[in-house]
């Protein structure tokens, strides 16, 4: 097995990078989600509210995140020194608030009150603690530092669509070739290149899924969630993909070898 593709998310629910390769640090993938857009109430908004979300591009230049809102322009995102707290899933996070004209523009765009904030480093949010034993931390990620999914089980997936879709879908961090179909499922810590990785849970999915990547909208029959919950349906909801934390390493790149090894949590 190797990895086939990795991508960035540089801010929460807006669209990733598909990139070569990326650093790793405390966090997960460096620059993952450190970014993330709250509403009045300091609460995380997401394509689950904001479906047109996903037409907001993102770039990395270093470690500077710049982004393109459709009609209003580029903005760097720049973190401020006020600080706010704000809530992800069950979580509330000490974070800063993003300066200059880029909130307005965002809320405009959204048709509400949105701030972006940035999670800095001696903010600590840790990974559930049910699953993961130990204080690893996350950025603003749903719960984990990496999504790694198996791109045989897309392919799978797409022949019981009338119309494909591709992985942006899933919002993975690593995509993994020349596995079975699902076998994913019975992974449980993984060697990608030099790195070690721990798989934690399967990944249930949502609504997400069913958001068009390129035009923000969501798919009128709530494909391809409807097809996957047809038999990928589990207690632990409708599953694609695992959830994952890294042990050690420093970098991954695309053509890396993955092989399982037998350390567990």
């Amino acid at each position: 097995m190797r990895v086939q593709s990795l991508y960035l998310y540089p801010v929460k629910s807006l669209a990733g990078i598909e990139v070569s390769s990326f650093n790793l640090d405390e966090f997960g993938p460096a620059g993952d989600r450190r970014w993330m857009l709250v509403n009045d109430g300091g609460e995380f908004v997401t394509q689950r509210q904001l479906p047109m979300l996903a037409t907001i591009r993102t770039c990395l230049d270093g470690r500077a995140v710049k982004v393109f809102i459709p009609g209003e322009g580029p903005f760097d995102l720049v973190p401020g020194k006020e600080p706010v707290s704000v809530g992800v899933w069950q979580d509330r996070v000490d974070a800063l608030v993003g300066t200059g004209m880029v909130n307005p523009a965002v809320s405009r765009y959204c048709g509400q009150n949105l701030r972006f904030v940035y999670m800095p480093d001696d903010s600590f949010r840790r990974v559930d603690p049910e699953r993961v034993p130990g204080w690893k931390r996350v950025g603003f990620a749903d719960g984990f530092p990496f999504l790694v999914t198996n791109q045989s089980s897309l392919d799978e997936l797409n022949a019981r669509l009338d119309k494909p879709v591709d992985m942006r879908h899933f919002r993975a961090n690593i995509v993994v070739s020349g596995a079975e179909p699902w076998a994913e499922d019975g992974w449980h810590s993984l060697v990608i290149g030099t790195a070690r990785f721990l798989v934690a849970k399967p990944c249930s999915r949502c609504v997400m899924t069913t958001v068009d990547p390129d035009s923000g909208n969501r798919h009128p029959q709530i494909e391809p969630l409807r097809t996957l919950s047809t038999y990928r349906k589990t207690s632990n909801g409708v599953i694609f993909g695992q959830n994952a934390i890294h042990l050690d390493g420093h970098r991954l790149s695309v053509g890396d070898t993955v092989t399982l090894s037998q350390q567990e949590l």
